[in-house]
């Protein structure tokens, strides 16, 4: 008898699941600071080459028929980010967010996450928030601190901010992954892989671990340092050699972003990747005026599972991808 009708994480789980989520909240309300809810369905998507959303379309029946594209958001960030710049103070938010063709141990098409941004806080004094944090909702030690230069040095010897095509080159020989040369002469993305795969897995192994100044190629949404053009002001949390979380001192300069968004959007059509609708609301409250902040967006479901001592993210969802 086929028993995919159960849940994918044991009851027992579920409920110190459940017991989580309700001292994150507790958390917060002793911070002062506010949960929202923000829309699941937006009127455009994210034009970062590494995501890929899922599309749907709205019907309306009123004098003609007519469809209307809508994405399924892949974090809240921009309505956040809109709240923020309409005045909302610092705030948080758990809710489900959607991402295509992620599925496996670590990932789950649909997944829970956790997105908190902080008003007038530094990239340094959000790391100091999260450690904190983690140690008061998980009990987990305190953290330890690298920047992305010093981790790239202690395990490949190289130096991401400097290094060129030839040096990678003789990395990934050296680790048997000459197969994967074949995509580039684009240094960036040769960087980004050889972190992933030759040095992630063994970062934060006995507690968590911030991986930040990553390079200002890799900045995403985030500023760039002011002492040094080459990094920015982004972070990624570590434990177990599985990435927790991704935070940003928060870009506030609406020329920038837009020079990011169309930038994206070029590189999706050099990657036969669609090219995707730029968010104009996103980039209205930005040039209205997002104040300084910093924000960090945590894969619920992976934090609980490492609390949990599970295996895998299924084991403490009540129903799976596959059970869906």
């Amino acid at each position: 008898m086929k028993k995919k009708w159960k849940p994918s994480a044991s009851i027992k789980d579920l409920m110190k699941r459940s017991k989580i989520i309700a001292d994150i909240r507790s958390f917060f309300l002793k911070k002062n600071i506010m949960e929202v809810e923000t829309p699941i369905l937006s009127q455009s998507g994210v034009t970062d080459v590494n995501l890929m959303p899922f599309i749907t379309n709205y019907f309306s029946f009123n004098d003609n028929i007519k469809k209307k594209k809508l994405w399924l958001i892949t974090s809240p960030e921009y309505h956040m980010k809109r709240l923020l710049s309409a005045g909302s103070g610092s705030i948080y938010q758990i809710c489900r967010s959607f991402r295509n063709q992620e599925f496996g141990q670590y990932h789950n098409p649909e997944f829970t996450m956790l997105e908190w941004y902080q008003l007038s806080c530094s990239m340094e004094k959000m790391i100091e928030e999260i450690d904190f944090f983690f140690q008061k909702i998980l009990n987990f030690n305190k953290a330890d601190k690298i920047s992305y230069q010093e981790v790239f040095m202690k395990f490949l010897k190289i130096d991401p901010l400097s290094t060129s095509l030839s040096e990678l080159f003789q990395c990934y020989k050296k680790f048997n992954l000459k197969n994967l040369i074949y995509l580039e002469n684009d240094l960036n993305q040769l960087i980004e892989n050889i972190f992933t795969l030759q040095i992630q897995p063994f970062l934060g192994k006995e507690k968590p671990l911030f991986v930040y100044h990553f390079p200002s190629e890799q900045a995403c949404l985030a500023s760039i340092n002011k002492k040094d053009s080459r990094v920015s002001e982004r972070f990624e949390i570590f434990f177990k050699g599985i990435e927790l979380g991704n935070g940003f001192h928060e870009l506030t300069d609406y020329f920038e972003q837009r020079k990011r968004f169309i930038k994206d959007n070029r590189k999706r059509c050099d990657m036969n990747l669609p090219e995707q609708k730029i968010d104009d609301y996103f980039l209205d409250a930005i040039h209205h005026g997002l104040p300084t902040c910093s924000g960090v967006a945590i894969g619920l479901d992976r934090l609980i599972m490492i609390a949990l001592n599970k295996n895998s993210i299924d084991q403490v969802m009540s129903f799976s991808f596959e059970r869906s």
